[in-house]
């Protein structure tokens, strides 16, 4: 994936002020940074959920931001998980899986439920074919989301802060799983505020403030030694919040204005 000049913005709020960046095959990717720093709308421009305001994006040789590009065959390549689970509630986890390998992929229902099966096992589900999202606690449920995703065989996964919305015993086995999906080689660019997860998976980590990317480069000199003291200070106070002081940081870039992307 390759991101160059990217820019959005919504009405006078400019979110993201020209970020150039690209992931390589087989990589992972973490973004890190503080709310309404443009790391959401990033992510959502990649398949164009957002439409940029101005900028170029190719995804596996195909310019996503090409007024005649066929977004949805592109969208196929690219699997997202979200913060919300945004499971169908009427459907149980197989079916989950299965409706869109059939709707989009044109698989049968054999095909896709051999398929479904697989990634739930390998998510850790096997056992939770049959239930549906209500019946799964929000862990299992993201995990099933990741499942649906694998199911549509991606060449990039996006994940928008997929242990957020979690309570803090259930994201370890959420994040076992994104680590199990990069030792095997996905391509991934991960959303996060889980810093243990991006200083050991990640193969590069990006620090983005005020819609720019400030900082980037190996987990060990961003979030081991970073350069840039708006880093310094926004992983002193991830790491050690009873630390902070009210007032301590305040937003860059529009200021005041910042809305929660």
């Amino acid at each position: 994936m390759e991101v160059a000049g990217l820019r959005k913005a919504f009405g006078e709020l400019e979110v993201l002020r020209g970020i150039d960046f690209s992931v390589a095959r087989g990589e992972v990717v973490c973004v890190i940074g503080p709310s309404g720093s443009g790391k959401s709308t990033l992510l959502r421009c990649v398949n164009l959920l957002e439409e940029p305001s101005a900028g170029r994006v190719t995804v596996a040789g195909t310019e996503v931001t090409d007024p005649d590009v066929d977004i949805d065959r592109v969208r196929r390549r690219i699997g997202m998980v979200f913060q919300a689970f945004n499971l169908f509630p009427h459907l149980n986890a197989l079916e989950n899986l299965t409706i869109a390998q059939r709707r989009v992929l044109g698989r049968d229902r054999a095909e896709a439920e051999r398929i479904a099966r697989a990634n739930l096992e390998r998510v850790g589900l096997s056992d939770k074919a049959a239930a549906y999202p209500a019946q799964l606690s929000g862990g299992q449920q993201q995990r099933v989301a990741i499942a649906r995703a694998l199911s549509m065989d991606p060449e990039l996964m996006l994940f928008d802060e997929p242990t957020s919305a979690l309570d803090p015993e259930l994201v370890g086995d959420v994040l076992a799983v994104m680590r199990a999906l990069a030792q095997d080689g996905m391509t991934m660019l991960v959303v996060t505020h889980e810093m243990s997860f991006a200083r050991e998976v990640a193969d590069r980590v990006v620090f983005m403030d005020g819609g720019v990317i400030v900082e980037e480069g190996t987990p060990e000199q961003v979030v081991g030694a970073p350069q840039h003291e708006r880093t310094r200070t926004f992983l002193a106070r991830v790491l050690d919040p009873a630390a902070a002081e009210v007032g301590e940081v305040a937003d860059s870039g529009a200021a005041g204005k910042r809305v929660d992307r």
